[in-house]
């Protein structure tokens, strides 16, 4: 990745910088670290590096290893990109990784949300080789006689994303779909469009049943015109409304909708519901009100 974007930074006249992190994890990483130090020497970048014993972390936390290590990685990128006041974060995901995020969600039991997969841009977040496959990144790498690092971590089984690269695609290529890669994006690009296009429309319904929007403490909906709505819309309103008030609506789950919509059609007295600790839905005199609690 770092020799393409070099390539990108000759033809667009961008600057970057390089943010690596070790993990501490196996006993080739300090070789890793130094590899990129010294192409970042030669290519005359900007490099940034972190070491920090995950594991432990991870034990001292009672967190898994896989979600320390990538929350320990973004904490490091952010703060490289406030240390220099770049504008970007970019990252490594490819059309491979894709693929196996729309498997992993839809084992998981995932809606149409989970069907995206990967998103080219996510705010400050940009990952420039999504349009390409792990076959092809390789294949540039061999053409232009490069030396990439393998984390040998990634060929052991022991977590669900590994097992799908490892085991699950190639089975389903050899018995059912040698394509499947280019399937499952081409059905993240489709549920996109139409996921891009329901968003339009659940935000025009949102301001015809907004009554009152406090920034970053209460949303107010009319009760009447939203139990008009399908449940579909009902539920996507919600959702719309809990991530404009907190950022994302990361803490909700299907089962806390359910419930917010049954106490909107039932509508008896002054009733609420507190779906975690930050959040209150009351429902009263003809009103939905979603409070930021604390």
């Amino acid at each position: 990745m770092l020799h393409i974007l070099n390539n990108l930074k000759e033809d667009l006249e961008i600057e970057l910088v390089v943010a690596h992190v070790n993990h501490l994890v196996r006993k080739e990483a300090k070789e890793d670290e130094q590899y990129v130090e010294k192409m970042c020497e030669q290519m005359g970048i900007e490099f940034y590096s972190k070491r920090i014993d995950i594991q432990k972390l991870a034990n001292n936390n009672k967190a898994g290893l896989e979600e320390t290590g990538r929350k320990v990685r973004y904490e490091f990128f952010e703060e490289v990109l406030k240390n220099t006041n770049a504008n970007k974060i970019s990252i490594a995901h490819n059309k491979n990784d894709l693929a196996e995020t729309v498997i992993m969600n839809i084992l998981r039991g995932t809606g149409i949300q989970g069907l995206r997969g990967i998103e080219l841009k996510t705010g400050k977040y940009i990952r420039p080789l999504l349009k390409c496959s792990r076959e092809e990144i390789e294949e540039y790498c061999r053409e232009n006689q490069l030396d990439p690092k393998i984390d040998k971590t990634n060929l052991e089984n022991e977590y669900t994303r590994n097992k799908i690269r490892n085991i699950v695609i190639p089975y389903v290529q050899k018995e059912f779909n040698p394509n499947i890669i280019e399937t499952l994006n081409r059905l993240s690009n489709l549920i996109k469009e139409e996921d891009n296009y329901l968003k339009e429309e659940i935000q025009k319904k949102y301001e015809q049943i907004l009554i009152a929007e406090e920034k970053n403490k209460k949303i107010i909906l009319d009760l009447k015109k939203f139990n008009n709505e399908e449940k579909a819309v009902k539920s996507r309103l919600l959702l719309y409304s809990i991530t404009k008030l907190f950022g994302s609506a990361k803490n909700i789950e299907k089962i806390h909708i359910e419930d917010i919509i049954k106490l909107c059609q039932n509508n008896i007295g002054n009733k609420y519901l507190t779906p975690n600790k930050k959040t209150k839905i009351l429902v009263k005199n003809h009103k939905i009100t979603i409070t930021k609690e604390g």
